[in-house]
């Protein structure tokens, strides 16, 4: 009995070490997935590098009420699912919601991001956001915008000023 207690103890430490490490958590149920699409979104979240596990209800929720973020409790009934994600925070989101378009039957519950729990609709809204890489090059196209404009200008002057000697020295000319 005791070692039952004590394994208990070590898997409610993993969670709460997963999830405090973790910059997104997404809760799922999988219900109706058959192993061949288990098989094929586990293999999707090791290439991404998040982690998916499935634990009791009971240790995910010790686990978050040692957490003091019990947000996500209410959310823990039925067969549950979680995917970590550690480098990307988006890549659960973005996986999950792939996988659910093409099989309707895993739903997403909820999640969390820097440990604010949003629900199943701000998942949705993560996935669509465009990937960290997409984004950094839009930030800086955004400054490169004015620098570029500024260089337009400053050649329109110069090339203006080209154009006015040019007509004068005609001019003196003829």
């Amino acid at each position: 009995m005791a070692d039952n207690k004590s394994v208990k103890e070590q898997i409610v430490k993993e969670i709460k070490e997963k999830i405090e490490r973790a910059g997104a958590v997404v809760l799922v149920d999988y219900r109706g997935l058959n192993v061949e699409e288990v098989t094929e979104l586990r293999k999707r979240f090791r290439e991404a590098g998040v982690d998916y596990k499935v634990y009791k209800n009971t240790l995910m929720t010790r686990a978050l009420q040692e957490l003091k973020n019990e947000g996500l409790i209410s959310y823990l009934t039925g067969p549950n699912a979680i995917a970590l994600g550690y480098d990307d925070p988006v890549a659960p989101a973005k996986i999950i919601s792939e996988f659910a378009k093409i099989h309707n039957k895993l739903e997403i519950k909820a999640g969390m991001i820097d440990q604010e729990v949003i629900d199943a609709e701000g998942i949705k809204v993560l996935a669509d956001l465009p990937s960290k890489e997409v984004l950094v090059a839009q930030v800086l196209g955004g400054l490169n915008a004015p620098i570029t404009g500024l260089v337009n200008v400053l050649q329109g002057n110069i090339r203006n000023l080209v154009y006015a000697l040019n007509a004068i020295s005609e001019k003196k000319s003829a």
